[in-house]
């Protein structure tokens, strides 16, 4: 028998039922494989792995081992690489399976957690700009700044979190596939709310950092 650890939620992704008059927008969760390769680092570990490996049999060659027991010195490096690579992935692809992220006409809603369920709430009221990060691979990352009285706990929402903002955390959709056209959504809901006419931008894997105003607009962004 199977067990829904969310059954409790009267919308998926959300705490609560929608108040009235608010309109549920998109909603979407992270890309495991793209999570795992930004956010749990694989492909760094397997080339760190891939060297420790190529040193561990080099070392056993110069020591005057043959080929056959150079390549059982370094088996236990392999198993430990398989392990660790292993639980990355795993780890990454329980982070999507629990995440969802809610976009109505008002707020976004992040619902994440592995072991203890939670969601974080963030009006459009309390977001003084947001940007998005196009990936190669159709994904992309969109971080919210928010206001600087705002404060969130970085570890408490990690993933959800834009990378070394530290002193002023920012929540952020992470590895979300179709990344263009969810910025566009995003970028259409801050516009209404504040009261523009809502904007389509054309974005492409070109366009590396790029900043939505709280009207919907794009403009080029620093890092």
């Amino acid at each position: 028998m199977s067990h829904d650890d969310f059954a409790f939620e009267p919308i998926r992704g959300l705490p609560e039922k929608l108040p009235s008059g608010e309109r549920l927008i998109w909603q979407g969760a992270p890309s495991g494989s793209a999570l795992a390769r930004r956010a749990f680092h694989v492909r760094g570990l397997s080339v760190y792995f891939g060297l420790l490996l190529v040193w561990q049999a080099s070392a056993a060659l110069m020591d005057g081992k043959r080929l056959a027991e150079a390549a059982v010195a370094a088996g236990w490096l392999v198993g430990l690489a398989s392990v660790a690579l292993g639980l990355m992935v795993g780890l990454a692809f329980l982070y999507a399976r629990t995440t969802v992220y809610s976009l109505t006409d008002r707020r976004l809603v992040i619902r994440f957690g592995i072991a203890i369920p939670m969601s974080i709430n963030i009006p459009f009221s309390l977001i003084e700009s947001a940007a998005a990060k196009l990936q190669g691979d159709g994904t992309a990352d969109l971080p919210l700044r928010l206001r600087p009285k705002e404060r969130i706990s970085y570890l408490v929402l990690w993933p959800n979190v834009r990378p070394w903002r530290f002193s002023r955390p920012e929540p952020m959709l992470r590895a979300v596939p179709d990344g263009a056209q969810v910025a566009e959504l995003l970028a259409s809901a801050l516009a209404e709310a504040a009261g523009q006419e809502p904007v389509t931008a054309s974005l492409t894997p070109a366009d590396a950092d790029l900043a939505l105003s709280p009207t919907g607009s794009f403009s080029a962004a620093a890092r």
